[in-house]
């Protein structure tokens, strides 16, 4: 993990995100978007450049969005 402060503003951004989507889909009992929130939550702990961090957040963002066309 990286110390940068953008890199800690955007991991902080993507926890929260990631935080929201699992208690929206724990509580209405969802598992796309509780697996989102917890891919969210925990995937910027393994990445360290700010590039990374938006990137792998904008395709976990796209998939989400993707299986819920789907109807998952």
């Amino acid at each position: 993990m990286s110390l940068e402060p953008g890199v800690l503003f955007l991991s902080l951004v993507a926890g929260t995100i990631g935080l929201a989507l699992f208690v929206y889909g724990k509580k209405q009992a969802r598992w796309p978007q509780m697996a989102a929130g917890l891919a969210f939550m925990v995937y910027p702990y393994f990445v360290s450049g700010m590039t990374a961090v938006v990137v792998i957040g904008l395709i976990f963002g796209a998939l989400l969005w993707w299986m819920l066309r789907l109807g998952l």
